[in-house]
């Protein structure tokens, strides 16, 4: 008869506890965004500042404060669903002199590495935009509750990077290079 000896089979439970621990504890910091999440964008046409919505998105963050070394943010954001508050700037971004919505539908973002600040969280990730990856640090607040959590921060990056704007529009005399971004999240925890 085979009796597993008394100390391997400690550490054998103990593993199996731990490992539970650790599966229970990703899935408490597992989220997706949900009702009133915001992603916006701020530009710079003809030297006034303009903001641009982006309607759908999703959004899905792991993210456990204590154990950074696994967490990550992923968006996928639908291009077509920008909002600038103007219908023929709409129509602009969307053609193919901008975002060419008909060839690039959707834009892409996820984390690589994420680390605590004085203020909150940094993040560096890759934005994959109009065919092009580029990595894009982020800023952000996490604050937990008891139905679920907010996260809020902002990017900033240069929209010629990712080859957004040609013909007339690759110029930054009219529309600046710089791009702000900014994120509101109210996130609920993954069922």
């Amino acid at each position: 008869m085979n009796k597993m000896p008394m100390p391997l089979a400690g550490i054998c439970v103990t593993a199996l506890l731990m490992s539970a621990m650790i599966s229970s504890s990703a899935a408490a910091a597992a989220y997706s965004a949900g009702a009133g999440s915001r992603l916006e964008f701020t530009g710079v046409q003809a030297g006034a500042p303009f903001k641009g919505v982006f309607a759908k998105f999703s959004a899905a963050i792991d993210l456990d404060p204590a154990a950074l070394a696994t967490a990550r943010i992923e968006v996928t954001i639908e291009m077509n669903s920008v909002d600038s508050g103007d219908k023929d700037r709409d129509g602009t971004i969307r053609g193919a002199d901008i975002f060419d919505v008909a060839h690039f539908p959707s834009a892409h973002y996820l984390t690589r590495s994420i680390t605590r600040t004085a203020t909150g969280f940094s993040a560096i990730g890759a934005l994959t935009l109009h065919g092009v990856t580029k990595d894009v640090p982020i800023e952000f607040k996490f604050t937990p509750g008891a139905a679920g959590a907010t996260l809020i921060g902002t990017a900033d990056l240069k929209r010629l990077d990712f080859d957004v704007g040609h013909g007339d529009w690759k110029s930054t005399e009219w529309v600046a290079d710089a791009v702000k971004v900014a994120f509101s999240l109210n996130l609920k925890p993954k069922a």
